[in-house]
């Protein structure tokens, strides 16, 4: 008995399985429509947004470089600055190293005898 059983659910479902694949495999015109639309405006918003995420890295880009031009110009001006006042106290420097030297040698020879 136990063998009939078996022999009709096997007999049962070789009939049943093409009308269920054939089913499953074809979805109604209507959804694979729909589907297909949906995909396609998935797509196209993300196209979108990336576009979108792209512009504002570029344009950031821009006002970050605008900035760093700036920065660095300011930095320039500055170094140059720094350096004329450094030439100028090296120069004070040497201007006064040189008045002692020179009075040195001014006090020096006033104080030889006269020969």
């Amino acid at each position: 008995m136990r063998n009939r059983f078996n022999a009709c659910l096997i007999a049962l479902g070789g009939l049943l399985a093409p009308a269920l694949s054939a089913n499953a495999a074809d979805p109604p015109d209507g959804v694979a429509a729909t589907v297909s639309h949906d995909a396609k405006v998935v797509g196209d918003t993300v196209k979108h947004d990336a576009q979108v995420v792209a512009a504002a890295a570029k344009e950031g880009a821009k006002q970050v470089a605008v900035a760093a031009k700036e920065v660095a110009h300011d930095v320039a001006v500055k170094s140059k600055e720094g350096a004329q006042e450094v030439a100028a106290a090296a120069k004070r420097g040497a201007a006064k190293t040189k008045a002692a030297v020179q009075g040195a040698k001014a006090d020096k020879s006033e104080n030889k005898p006269a020969q």
